[in-house]
């Protein structure tokens, strides 16, 4: 199989995702999943988007502010790669703000091409000190 990438600026569906993470809010960012929507992060293996949506909120709830940056992302139509740092500061002041790289894939659904219905991603490594 072979897939060619186009180099775009990210579509408003992955900034309206990230922005729901940053503000905390997880709404309607994330209807960009299919109902039944895989998330591999790391060792989570989530299934359906409200999973995806309950456990990024459980993990952002755990005591810091994640704030997304778009450093390149690539569009092959039915595959979507995006790498970017993130900044997560912590909400204890004494503890430094870390900026882990991040490489996402969205694996969109083949009968309507507006939904992910797979996505893998790797953050990291996250320390805080």
């Amino acid at each position: 199989m072979q897939i060619v990438f186009t180099k775009k600026e990210p579509p408003q569906w992955l900034l309206d995702m990230w922005k729901e993470i940053a503000d905390k809010t997880f709404g309607r960012g994330f209807d960009c999943f299919a109902e039944d929507a895989v998330c591999n992060l790391g060792v989570a293996d989530w299934k359906g988007r409200e999973a995806i949506r309950a456990n990024l909120k459980a993990f952002i709830d755990t005591g810091f502010t994640a704030l997304h940056h778009v450093t390149e992302y690539w569009d092959a139509g039915s595959l979507k790669v995006f790498r970017g740092v993130v900044d997560m500061t912590p909400d204890d002041p004494s503890m430094s703000t870390v900026y882990p790289t991040m490489t996402h894939f969205f694996y969109m659904d083949a009968r309507d091409e507006t939904k992910v219905r797979h996505w893998v991603g790797a953050v990291g490594p996250v320390a805080f000190g």
